[in-house]
């Protein structure tokens, strides 16, 4: 990644080093007090424990999927997608920038955000296109209305096949989330199904964003009641954190009920944005995103990264980091997509990057000399949050300290470098 007139620097090296910081506690506090003897603790005669595999890893799998492109009408897109602290990678997704025929200037992108396994996540990621393709509405003509029809009888007819596999292959659990983007030369149509989103930022400000499917929202509670379950927990029968999703059909079993009136819904809320010159850029992210940062918090900081990155993934795997540094403990993935209309890369800009960059590590070198000036080891964590109460001007907007880390930490490390005790000539020579 280059944000200013510094090199490329690999950040998951960094990343690493931070994570190896505080990956006991975060290993010990999820993986501690799930029903078993607490540590230390002996079971008692003739007992056995229980043995539950944490969903959590010991330490975070940091590698990213990234993917990029473009079309001939203006837009441009990325991928940036990991595994985190989660034991599997349960998200997938679809970038299909032109449909092709009739069709060839619209676009569809979705994130499907899997849970309880990934299989169902995978399959709807392969088939709920081609069934929202498959209903009548999808044309040239641009009708929003029977758009709209189309993208919801789409979901219907993914779950119903999904349904008839998961009972042919013994599926007995697991569903995904899913939040789509269909674009047409005139519209956007969005579609959300659970706790997934979509954000569409213009003229630098949040213009639009879908709305969480909760069980404890009041209308999601009422129908999850009136199908035979309760809310508990802020959760399906204490159990399901989302209320609307594709599979999970052990909640779709009420009689005479139809799918929409199950416990967990399957119909996806669908709405209709006319597009606008002034049309900078959506994303779509998991709830491992947004569980971390807010809509306008991230609106103003991929608005910031976009003057200062030449390439859209770079924004991507900046927003993950961004994240995973904020206690994101979930998957994370997001497709940013960018209209003619997104900020570009800016001399100014950089300049101030670079300045920021030069402010951090100045920083860095002066705490540094201040701990070992008092008698203390200089941890990286301690550098952290010396610099965390520090005020620092000019850091990113809706990324704050630890959007910069990558730089904090790289920094850190030359002045251990630096300060390490030189070796007498002699000394370690054969």
């Amino acid at each position: 990644m280059r944000t200013s007139r510094k090199g490329s620097v690999e950040m998951p090296a960094f990343v690493r080093q931070l994570v190896k910081e505080t990956e006991k506690r975060v290993s010990s506090f999820f993986k501690g007090g799930r029903g078993g003897a607490a540590e230390g603790e002996q079971a008692g005669e003739g007992e056995k424990e229980e043995v539950i595999p944490s969903p959590y890893l010991d330490r975070p799998v940091l590698d990213k999927l990234t993917e990029e492109g473009c079309v001939r009408w203006g837009l441009t897109y990325a991928l940036g997608s990991m595994q985190g602290w989660r034991a599997n990678m349960e998200d997938f997704h679809n970038c299909v920038p032109q449909l092709g025929g009739e069709l060839a200037d619209w676009s569809f992108f979705a994130v499907f955000d899997g849970h309880a396994g990934s299989t169902v996540a995978q399959y709807c990621s392969q088939h709920l296109l081609g069934h929202i393709l498959a209903a009548d509405g999808i044309a040239a003509d641009d009708n929003p209305e029977k758009v709209r029809g189309a993208i919801i009888d789409g979901f219907m007819q993914t779950d119903k096949h999904l349904h008839s596999v998961a009972r042919r292959e013994g599926w007995e659990r697991g569903g995904t989330t899913v939040v789509a983007a269909l674009i047409s030369p005139y519209y956007i149509y969005f579609a959300n199904c659970g706790d997934s989103r979509a954000m569409l930022c213009r003229s630098g400000q949040v213009c639009f964003s879908t709305e969480d499917h909760k069980p404890f929202s009041p209308l999601e509670k009422e129908r999850i009641e009136s199908a035979g379950g309760t809310v508990s927990l802020q959760r399906i029968n204490g159990s399901l954190a989302v209320s609307r999703a594709l599979g999970d059909f052990s909640y779709k079993g009420a009689e005479n009920r139809t799918p929409c009136q199950q416990m967990v819904s399957p119909e996806p809320e669908v709405c209709v944005v006319e597009r606008s010159p002034a049309d900078e850029f959506l994303v779509l992210a998991c709830d491992g995103v947004w569980d971390t940062i807010s809509n306008e918090e991230l609106c103003a900081f991929i608005h910031n990264r976009l003057r200062v990155c030449n390439e859209l993934r770079d924004v991507c795997a900046q927003v993950i980091d961004l994240c995973l540094y904020k206690g994101s403990l979930d998957n994370i993935s997001i497709i940013l997509i960018c209209f003619p209309g997104a900020p570009q890369l800016s001399a100014d800009a950089l300049h101030q990057e670079a300045e920021l960059e030069d402010l951090l590590e100045a920083k860095v070198a002066e705490i540094y000399e201040e701990l070992c000036s008092a008698g203390e080891e200089p941890d990286l964590l301690s550098v952290l949050t010396v610099l965390a109460s520090t005020v620092i001007p000019g850091l990113p907007p809706g990324g704050g300290i630890q959007s910069k880390r990558n730089c904090i930490i790289s920094a850190y490390y030359q002045q251990r470098d630096t300060h390490k005790p030189a070796v007498p000539n002699g000394l370690g020579s054969s």
